[in-house]
C-alpha cells in the first residue's frame, strides 16, 4: 500500500549560504518526490538523502524523527535552531496515499517511524552491554513517546520480559549483522511506512542481500511502504525500487546500473580482476 505518495521540498532559501536546512539544496531544482511501495533516495555523502528523510519525519511527525539539526552551522554569523528546520519541514508538501475505495488516506498509520543508521547500532550496542540492557529497553520505550511509568510496566509485563530474552539471547548468538536483520523484522510491523537511512550499515554484503530481500518481502506480503537512504550497491541492485538521484540537479529518476556508484564498482573490479 502507498501510505505517502508524494513529498515536494519547500522552495523557500535562505539569504545566508551556509544556513541549514537551505544550503542542502542550493543549485538544486528537484520535482517533487513521488513515491513507490520502496523508493530510494541515493547520493554521496553530504547529498542530502537523510536531511529529507528527516524533513519527512517531522512534516508526518513520525517516530524517530531527529530533535536537534544534524548538520551544525560552524559560521559566526547564523547559529541553526530546530525550530528553523521545523519551520522548512512544515513548509513542504504532502499528498497522502489512497485506500482501497480510492478516497485520499487522512494520515500515516500511527506505527509508522524513522529509523537511522545510529539508532540501530544504538540498539546492537544495547544488546552487547548486559548491564544497561533494561535500561535501554526503558529508554527505549520512553523515546517512542510513552511515560516513564508505562514503560516500566511494559518492561515488567511478559511481553517485556519476552523482547529482554531476545536480546540477552542475542547478545550470545548474532553477529551486528544478524541481530541488525532480527532487530528490524521484530519491530516492523504490517501496514505502516517506514524511513530507513542506510539500514546496511555494519551488515556484510551477503547480509545486506539478505535485508534488501526481506524488506521486498514485507513491501509484497505485508503492505509496508519504505523510503530508504542507501549508496550501498548490494541494496540497491536487490531491492525492486524507484531510485531517486540526489547527486543531479533536479533528482532524476534513474536504473541501478546506471549510477556513479554502480559504474566505479564495476570498472574496479574489471580493472582487478587479471591481478
Amino acid at each position: 500500500m502507498i501510505h505517502l505518495k508524494m513529498f515536494k521540498l519547500s522552495k523557500t532559501r535562505s539569504k545566508n549560504p551556509n544556513q541549514y536546512p537551505y544550503n542542502v539544496f542550493m543549485n538544486k531544482d528537484p520535482e517533487a518526490f513521488v513515491f513507490d511501495k520502496i523508493t530510494i533516495l541515493y547520493g554521496n555523502n553530504g547529498c542530502g538523502k537523510s536531511t529529507v528523510l528527516n524533513l519527512i519525519a517531522h512534516r508526518l511527525n513520525l517516530l524517530g524523527k531527529e530533535r536537534t539539526n544534524p548538520v551544525i552551522d560552524l559560521t559566526p554569523v547564523t547559529k541553526p535552531t530546530i525550530e528553523e528546520f521545523i519551520d522548512f519541514a512544515s513548509e513542504c508538501d504532502v499528498v497522502f496515499g489512497e485506500d482501497i475505495y480510492g478516497k485520499e488516506l487522512k494520515r500515516i498509520p500511527s506505527k509508522s517511524r524513522y529509523f537511522k543508521s545510529e539508532e540501530v547500532l544504538y540498539e546492537i550496542r544495547k544488546i552487547q552491554q548486559d548491564a544497561i540492557l533494561e535500561e535501554g529497553f526503558v529508554s527505549g520505550l520512553v523515546r517512542d513517546g510513552k511515560s516513564v511509568e508505562d514503560a516500566k510496566s511494559i518492561r515488567n509485563s511478559a511481553f517485556g520480559e519476552k523482547q529482554l530474552e531476545f536480546f540477552r539471547f542475542a547478545q550470545e548468538k548474532y553477529s551486528n549483522g544478524e541481530t541488525t536483520i532480527q532487530l528490524l523484522g521484530d519491530i516492523l510491523e504490517p501496514d505502516n511506512l517506514y524511513l530507513l537511512d542506510e539500514p546496511e550499515v555494519s551488515l556484510s554484503p551477503m547480509n545486506q542481500v539478505m535485508l534488501a530481500e526481506n524488506i521486498n518481502e514485507m513491501a509484497r506480503l505485508l503492505n509496508n511502504q519504505f523510503i530508504i537512504a542507501t549508496h550501498s550497491p548490494f541494496m540497491l541492485g536487490t531491492l525492486n525500487a524507484k531510485i531517486y538521484n540526489l547527486d543531479t540537479k533536479n533528482y532524476k529518476v534513474q536504473k541501478w546500473n546506471e549510477l556513479d556508484n554502480i559504474k566505479f564498482l564495476y570498472d574496479f573490479f574489471e580493472r582487478k580482476k587479471e591481478k
